[in-house]
């Protein structure tokens, strides 16, 4: 007999009994699900409501279930539907009828959303601690290879040389804007539903207040129908975690291109590689594969929930029910990628040399020549034309820029119908101030201002994240 079947002569088919179970997702409620019950129970003994002996017997009991549940000796019956009903028949088992006092005043409507706030405030908290490693981890490699020169791309083609230290900072910032935005979501969700009861409140004179305080919260509901069927807070840590998985899954990507031979710009360890079936000779990312796999799976799991939500009159539904699993393995994905990324990083071996034999591909520093002619008194557009004008005849001849001779840089002014070019094509000097703009190192030192690629600025970033990081 289910426990809430007093009004039902017949027996439930057990196509819906296994149709509407969910035991095998909510066990992940289970700690929760008993922390807020020793609350509600402490509470009901403030108002009066259960005498003290009752609280004692019932509190003691449910810390004596909270151990099982850790230990993994409590034994989950799908017939009971879903862990509030086990835990509740569990300790019914171990203590006798006074059990059947704990729900009193409650509904399971807000006994979940209450499970649900604190299950999501601890895997945010862990949450953050794994983006603060990964954080780390990136300002680590950051460290090592400081002087480490990329080429910058746009397009996927050559664009402006960058420090490698400054491409790993531009992840760092991301994942500070997903520590943020899940900090936000925790700041919103930190109100205790309990008191909600179904829908229109407990019938009792329950210090919501104080049962609040003693679970963390800070704050109770305003409404006692939103709160049993408000799951914005689900929708929030989904979206924060499928961008934050949107960010993972985009440095993913770069690893698995650098780490083709074809690039060699980075070895990935052993420990974080696997090879083939059929193949000897292959060495795969797979890690960082899945983690681009597992990014669809946590933007599919903020649709459903998003998708659950759209159609649902206040207040509970049942259709909630199917958010738990998203929920659940969206975090679970993101946790597990935040950790192997984390470590694929730190194990992460640079080939600072391919690295800047890329770099003198493409004419990245073309915009560092272009900036020269206009500091030397040139208009953008025009400089812009010039030494387009040069890439075209120093890749006509195969060279770089930082090798074209007068004659080119003269040539090139040429096609300028400015007074201020023919003046610096007279100029001795000219040739030589565009060969050194030309530089690598002239290009980087070239960005010095807040948030550029200039070695001092990258320095200052990378040791400002530490001090941040470690703080």
């Amino acid at each position: 007999m289910q426990r809430w079947g007093g009004r039902f002569s017949g027996e439930t088919d057990p196509r819906v009994i296994a149709f509407t179970r969910s035991i095998e997702i909510d066990v992940a409620l289970a700690l929760d699900d008993i922390e807020g019950s020793i609350a509600h129970v402490r509470g009901l003994g403030r108002a009066g409501v259960l005498p003290a002996t009752d609280v004692a017997a019932l509190v003691a009991g449910l810390e004596a279930l909270r151990g099982d549940v850790e230990s993994g000796r409590i034994e989950w019956d799908p017939a009971l539907e879903d862990v509030h009903m086990n835990l509740e028949a569990a300790l019914e088992a171990r203590i006798g009828p006074v059990a059947r006092s704990l729900h009193t005043g409650r509904s399971r409507n807000d006994q979940v959303a209450t499970d649900l706030r604190l299950w999501t405030r601890r895997a945010i908290d862990r949450l953050d601690a794994a983006l603060v490693a990964m954080e780390r981890a990136l300002v680590g490699l950051a460290e090592r290879e400081i002087d480490v020169i990329l080429p910058g791309t746009t397009h996927i083609q050559p664009a402006q040389p960058v420090l490698l230290a400054h491409h790993l900072l531009a992840y760092v910032e991301m994942l500070e804007r997903d520590r943020g935005r899940l900090a936000d979501a925790r700041r919103r969700l930190n109100v205790s539903p309990l008191g909600a009861g179904a829908l229109a409140g407990s019938g009792w004179p329950l210090d919501r207040a104080g049962t609040a305080a003693e679970l963390g919260f800070e704050g109770v509901t305003a409404n006692s129908m939103d709160a049993v069927s408000d799951r914005d807070f689900v929708v929030e840590v989904l979206a924060a975690v499928a961008l934050a998985m949107v960010h993972l899954s985009r440095f993913a990507e770069e690893v698995t291109w650098w780490s083709n031979p074809r690039f060699g710009f980075v070895r990935v360890s052993d420990a974080f590689s696997t090879g083939s079936s059929m193949m000897p000779n292959k060495r795969n990312p797979d890690p960082a594969e899945l983690v681009r796999g597992k990014t669809a799976r946590a933007i599919a799991a903020l649709t459903a929930a998003l998708t659950i939500l759209k159609g649902l009159p206040l207040a509970y539904q049942r259709d909630l029910q199917e958010g738990l699993p998203p929920l659940v393995g969206a975090i679970a994905g993101f946790e597990g990628s935040l950790g192997t990324m984390t470590g694929l990083v730190a194990t992460l071996a640079i080939d600072a040399d391919r690295m800047r034999a890329a770099a003198d591909e493409g004419y990245i520093t073309a915009t560092s020549v272009a900036d020269e002619l206009v500091r030397a008194g040139l208009p953008f557009r025009s400089a812009h034309h010039v030494v387009g004008a040069l890439v075209a005849a120093a890749e006509q001849r195969g060279l770089g820029l930082h090798a074209v001779e007068d004659a080119d840089v003269v040539a090139a002014l040429g096609v300028a119908d400015d007074p201020a070019a023919a003046r610096l094509a007279a100029d001795t000097a000219t040739g030589e101030r565009v060969r050194r703009a030309a530089t690598i190192e002239a290009a980087l030192a070239s960005a010095d201002l807040i948030g550029g690629t200039a070695p001092t600025r990258v320095r200052a970033a990378v040791a400002a994240a530490r001090q941040r990081l470690v703080g």
